[in-house]
């Protein structure tokens, strides 16, 4: 986190974001890559997501680097039935299995760089199985995904 009182460079850096701001999305994504550590960055960009309020659905498609139509898969609904679920969200008898989803895509965010966790979906392991967590959800283990991320991360596992 960054202090309240900001050092001259911050504030520097904050008014050049400032004067760019009317540059394009691709310029500004440019010059704070080359002023800014990745680390922040990752924070920045998860933040945004939380502040445009991206929907569980748009998240995971976007995370998991998978389609609509695959996604749509993971819930056993056409693609149709998934786009209106991307406009007004999920009916209620389908909640649990959606929050299971957010809940896996928000621990893997929180542990793996956003660029690796296409990968380690796709991934067969032992710990699943010898499948992957995009077999399992597409054969509608949605709790089952969220156990095997959980565990993933589960350091006592790996503990003396």
């Amino acid at each position: 986190m960054a202090s309240a009182t900001k050092s001259p460079s911050a504030r520097h850096r904050i008014q050049t974001v400032s004067l760019a701001a009317a540059r394009s999305p691709a310029a500004v994504a440019a010059q704070l890559t080359a002023s800014h550590d990745r680390a922040w960055l990752r924070e920045v960009v998860g933040q945004l997501d939380v502040n445009l309020r991206r929907s569980a659905l748009e998240r995971l498609i976007a995370l998991w680097g998978i389609s609509s139509a695959e996604a749509a898969g993971f819930f056993g609904v056409s693609r149709q039935a998934f786009a209106k679920w991307l406009r007004v969200g999920p009916p209620a008898d389908r909640a649990p299995a959606v929050a299971a989803l957010e809940d896996s895509t928000d621990l893997l965010a929180r542990h793996l760089k956003r660029e690796r966790i296409p990968a380690v979906v796709r991934r067969h392991s032992a710990l699943t199985g010898e499948r992957s967590l995009l077999e399992m959800a597409a054969a509608g283990e949605h709790e089952q995904v969220l156990d095997a991320v959980r565990t993933m991360f589960d350091l006592r596992r790996v503990q003396p």
